[in-house]
């Protein structure tokens, strides 16, 4: 008798709930720019053309404008597209549009603490302290360039001993990448063949694919269902605590031997900053943030320098005309007797023109950490929530037909002015922009560009197997979205 009374009872609440969710989002829905009809409970999750954003987006942004809202799960996301936008948003009013929402994929190691945070004050004084460390250890400077030249050494020395076989590329570029972080970071590098550090590069690999893949973006937006499901995410959540379990032994490690008149990387600089304000009530110098802070300066360090070099070598292959012209400007500015350096930058036009454009088809892969309104925010002519989730997608500002001139070809000359000289667009953003702006941007970029002259001065790169006949989108398409890599020949070169 009380189970069937109970029957209709938790039939009842289940209605209630079901109303008061469609009440709750039919007013939400009622304050936001428009965009497709979400249904209850999975919003626009299963529906075709909306998700992922960066490949359905021109499709919305011709229905609905270049502000619209997309509902993932059972919270909207505001997505802003093309330059005008984004850069209005992140640039014009970067006050309004500067917080984070909850990054549920990194709150799932991190528990919120760290660089990523969304609690203001704790990423103020987190970003700021990184800055200013990461500065200190050369970040900029020429001290930091020549430590980025002797990996360069390394690199190309790993690279020679392929004697022009065909070999994969991914571990050994992805080790010298980071490495340049390692040495900030943990205060040493890594051989390139110690195994452990090949497991944790391959933790980090998949941990980074899992951000662009659709699994991942599944588990951003309904974690709370994720959680209960198998898949491969239970593997990679697993893995990434043996990435975390060592950056605390590491940290650990720093602890015994800090030597307080000579910090010797950041780590030590983060803990000596812990000790003199451990009576602060804010804590945000604890030893979580210091977790958290190293693993993200390693995931991004490692990854989105070693994602820019593997697109540039591999469309050098495919495009050897190309890298004849690159080869023959290095041979031209730098010669053969000496390494080339970020004094040689501003006199390496093409150079840099291949660089900007290689990232310019590939920031799609960086989109990962969307913003959030710290306020109730107006923006073209909508009223924005404070607290709401905001994309604002790098692929529609560097393939928008208003700013490029040939947006889905690849055309080093989109960088070149008439003279042939080099030319930032204001409409390049592979870090993204405002005060949410990528904190290691500085060394990011001086990495990749020593990385790539010294690889070019030494190797000329050849593509093996079917890989030859791909179209450049399909080549880029594949590793970006299948994290798929060919294999590559390096020939010695006679620069």
């Amino acid at each position: 008798m009380e189970v069937v009374q109970a029957g209709p009872l938790l039939l009842f609440c289940l209605l209630i709930s079901i109303i008061f969710l469609s009440i709750k989002m039919h007013k939400k829905k009622s304050q936001l720019p428009p965009g497709p009809t979400p249904l209850l409970f999975l919003g626009n999750f299963l529906q075709k053309d909306v998700l992922p954003i960066n490949k359905h987006y021109p499709k919305l942004v011709k229905k609905y404008g270049p502000v619209f809202t997309v509902w993932p799960g059972l919270n909207p996301v505001v997505v802003l597209c093309g330059y005008k936008t984004v850069k209005e948003a992140l640039v014009d009013h970067a006050k309004e549009f500067d917080s984070r929402p909850v990054n549920t994929i990194g709150y799932q190691l991190t528990k919120g603490y760290g660089l990523t945070s969304n609690n203001e004050s704790r990423w103020r004084t987190l970003r700021q302290f990184t800055l200013s460390t990461l500065r200190d250890f050369g970040m900029g400077k020429k001290t930091m360039s020549k430590k980025v030249q002797e990996e360069a050494v390394c690199l190309v020395d790993e690279i020679a001993t392929t004697e022009g076989q065909a070999f994969d590329l991914r571990s050994i570029i992805a080790s010298a990448a980071s490495n340049v972080i390692s040495s900030v970071v943990f205060g040493n590098r890594f051989d390139y063949r110690d195994k452990h550090f090949q497991e944790l590069l391959c933790i980090l690999d998949n941990y980074m694919y899992f951000h662009r893949s659709f699994l991942g973006v599944a588990y951003s937006f309904i974690p709370q269902i994720m959680n209960y499901l198998p898949g491969r995410h239970k593997k990679i959540f697993a893995d990434c605590e043996k990435l975390c379990a060592f950056i605390r032994g590491k940290v650990e490690s720093h602890k015994e031997n800090l030597d307080p008149q000579n910090p010797s990387d950041y780590i030590d600089c983060f803990l000596l900053r812990s000790e003199k304000e451990h009576n602060s009530p804010e804590g945000v110098f604890g030893q979580e943030n210091l977790a958290a802070c190293v693993f993200q300066l390693f995931v991004a360090g490692s990854g989105t320098v070693s994602f820019a070099l593997l697109s540039l070598l591999l469309l050098m292959a495919k495009l050897p005309h190309l890298q004849e012209k690159v080869q023959k400007e290095i041979r031209e500015v730098v010669g053969a007797n000496r390494m080339p350096g970020m004094e040689d930058q501003l006199r390496m036009p093409f150079t840099n023109a291949v660089i900007y454009e290689v990232q310019r088809h590939i920031a799609a892969g960086l989109e990962t950490l969307p913003r959030a309104t710290s306020c109730h925010t107006k923006f073209r002519g909508y009223t924005i929530p404070q607290g709401t989730t905001v994309i604002p997608v790098l692929t529609s500002v560097h393939f928008d037909l208003l700013q490029w001139e040939t947006p889905d070809k690849f055309n080093p000359g989109h960088f070149l002015d008439e003279k042939g000289q080099f030319w930032k667009r204001d409409a390049f953003m592979p870090f993204s922009a405002g005060k949410r702006a990528c904190p290691g941007e500085a060394l990011a970029r001086m990495e990749i560009f020593l990385f790539f002259s010294i690889l070019l001065q030494n190797f000329t790169f050849q593509l093996v197997g079917d890989a030859k006949n791909m179209e450049v989108s399909s080549l880029i398409l594949e590793f970006k979205e299948k994290n798929l890599y060919p294999s590559l020949k390096a020939i010695r070169s006679s620069l």
